[in-house]
């Protein structure tokens, strides 16, 4: 959901550029380059797409370390690695209990291993932080592993990522075009009411378009996923924006060509994947 005409550079309106606040071309490469690859792991194997997320969020835990270095808090990034792995692999072979378990084991971990490393404010500092890294990513990405590990989990994820793709597209493209009244100011300058409308229309269609052909439902379900798509999408949005603009950054990272960091396209999909979950879960439940 994007853009006045003033860039949000690091957390502070800049010099004008122009509307679309990216390289497009190079956006929509990169865009289209990782939907080709998520659908390519869908498509062949399960197992491949629990690999891909394992490296998403590996590379995502990675540049949350190097932002929050720049406060002096160090994440204990070897045993949130070792741990996001072993969450998304158990919430992917054993279910909900075990993404829970193991986020509490990862967690556990994390500070252990902090408290043996040094002491002080420091640790206890660098040990919380630990733990809202597990929390935030390997946590939330564990419910797209729980609806992936069910007998028609390749839809379900598939429509879990166009929901997501279809509200950041909608509010994009309605922020550029038409985009005249922030949204939210004071924490990302660049969104606007016109993009939020955007993502609601776009979101909704895609909702409706997807229960439809991929399960055959009635156009309510798709009516409600579109709307809660939109509302965590934007609050993850928000939430990451205010984590920037703390850190004086721009982007999370430099992975991604035209978009930033992987946490920058991360960050809308963990808050909305535990929702859509919710709701696939309610309205087909395993079996239907």
């Amino acid at each position: 959901m994007t853009d006045l005409v003033h860039a949000d550079d690091v957390g502070h309106e800049s010099h004008p550029m122009p509307r679309a606040g990216r390289n497009l071309p190079v956006a929509v490469l990169v865009g289209v380059g990782l939907l080709a690859a998520v659908a390519a792991t869908l498509v062949f194997r399960k197992e491949l797409f629990v690999v891909f997320a394992i490296l998403a969020v590996g590379a995502a835990l990675w540049e949350l370390a190097q932002a929050v270095a720049r406060r002096g808090i160090h994440l204990p990034l070897l045993p949130l690695l070792v741990g996001a792995a072993g969450v998304l692999v158990s919430a992917y072979t054993a279910g909900a209990e075990a993404l829970l378990v193991s986020t509490m084991l990862t967690a556990g971990g994390v500070v252990i291993w902090r408290v043996l490393d040094g002491s002080g404010e420091s640790a206890l500092r660098d040990a919380t932080a630990g733990t809202f890294a597990a929390a935030y990513l390997p946590f939330l990405a564990g419910f797209v592993m729980l609806m992936l590990s069910m007998a028609d989990g390749e839809r379900r994820v598939a429509l879990f990522v166009l929901l997501a793709v279809a509200s950041d597209v909608g509010g994009y493209t309605f922020g550029v075009l038409i985009g005249r009244h922030p949204l939210a100011p004071s924490v990302s300058p660049k969104k606007t009411w016109e993009g939020l409308v955007g993502s609601v229309v776009l979101a909704v269609v895609v909702g409706v378009v997807g229960v439809m052909v991929l399960f055959k439902q009635g156009p309510a379900i798709g009516v409600l996923l579109g709307l809660a798509t939109v509302v965590t999408a934007t609050v993850g949005d928000l939430s990451e924006s205010l984590l920037k603009r703390d850190l004086e950054l721009k982007d999370m990272g430099s992975l991604l060509p035209g978009h930033g960091g992987v946490l920058d396209r991360l960050d809308s999909l963990l808050l909305t994947a535990p929702v859509v979950y919710v709701i696939l879960m309610a309205a087909l439940p395993v079996g239907d």
